[in-house]
């Protein structure tokens, strides 16, 4: 479970985080069982969204699919769509990544969420339950997007009064937050310029650039951590004493292999026999490899805070993990 911090600021959210330490004075230590709740929210917005996709298609021909989920938007999965990507886009930037590396990805993946979910890919398919009533897309993708800029602009801002603030200060010194500060700014500057200058093709392309860049991002985000992890192990094999168990296998390579392996794999058979419904596939498998992921990484970091940042919680406030079996506490 990732932890606040106070080394600078977290992008979009307007504000800075407060590290949780071992001296803290909230009781039960609710800044920490915030974010717990925070990161399993995210996973319980794969399974809402996976139970909606499921109940659509239950209703309709078993051998009737959407190309891809993004095209669940023209069916009744539309509003638990858009509302569990924007709730696992704000999750994202919330969360305070274990490296600054990690922590740019969430927010570029966390950042360009709502722009998938807000501007709808152009085919709507066929496959729906009930006949389409289809609104005016155009305006609805107008009217979302400028609200979203609306509001990001002034949070942009914000932050870099933060991260400006703590660099006079010399209360962080760390350049990957300018980096990270201006990896956002530039993602949604280049927005609002594509937006207002070349409407037609935001509306007919921005959703699959949002996309693609969006999985790239958490792909990233999963092999940084089974490297992260093969480090910890190192570290925790070379201290270990004879009579201590040794840690467990590095479940996220697994896992990023699979993020890596299964979609070329996906890809390359559409390339050789055909296959219609390979974006869904390979989107539903990221998803789904993504959630396992997180579901790990909350068990992991569950009283520990950031992997390998030395603040851990002490005993008389480490809460046992409901992910996690009594053995392994």
């Amino acid at each position: 479970m990732a932890t606040p911090d106070t080394s600078g600021p977290h992008l979009l959210l307007c504000g800075p985080h407060r590290r949780h330490t071992a001296d803290m004075g909230e009781p039960a230590g609710y800044s920490i069982k915030t974010y717990r709740y925070l990161r399993m929210a995210m996973v319980a917005m794969v399974v809402l969204l996976g139970a909606a996709l499921v109940i659509e298609w239950s209703k309709t021909n078993p051998h009737c699919l959407q190309t891809s989920i993004s095209a669940y938007y023209y069916t009744p999965v539309q509003a638990i769509f858009v509302g569990a990507l924007i709730t696992i886009g704000v999750c994202m930037v919330v969360l305070k990544g274990n490296t600054e590396p990690e922590d740019i990805l969430l927010n570029v993946a966390g950042v360009l969420a709502p722009g998938v979910a807000f501007v709808p890919t152009p085919s709507p398919g066929s496959c729906r339950s009930v006949p389409m009533v289809l609104g005016d897309t155009t305006a609805n993708i107008a009217n979302n997007m400028l609200a979203l800029f609306i509001v990001g602009g002034p949070c942009l801002a914000v932050t870099l009064v933060f991260v400006t603030r703590a660099r006079l200060s010399r209360a962080d010194s760390n350049p990957m937050y300018l980096v990270g500060f201006a990896v956002v700014a530039a993602i949604f500057g280049g927005g609002i310029l594509w937006f207002f200058v070349d409407r037609g093709g935001f509306d007919g392309h921005a959703h699959y650039a949002a996309a693609v860049v969006m999985f790239v991002c958490i792909v990233a985000v999963v092999l940084l951590n089974a490297e992260q992890f093969r480090r910890k192990q190192h570290r925790a094999e070379h201290h270990r004493a004879p009579t201590t168990k040794p840690m467990p296998a590095n479940r996220y390579s697994a896992i990023a292999i699979a993020m890596v392996v299964v979609p070329l794999v996906m890809w390359a058979w559409r390339a050789l026999f055909g296959w219609g419904h390979v974006v869904l596939w390979i989107e539903g498998s990221l998803i789904t490899l993504f959630a396992i992921f997180w579901i790990i990484q909350t068990q992991e970091l569950w009283n520990e805070g950031l992997r390998g940042d030395g603040q851990e919680l002490p005993r008389s406030q480490a809460t046992p993990s409901p992910l996690r079996s009594r053995s392994l506490e």
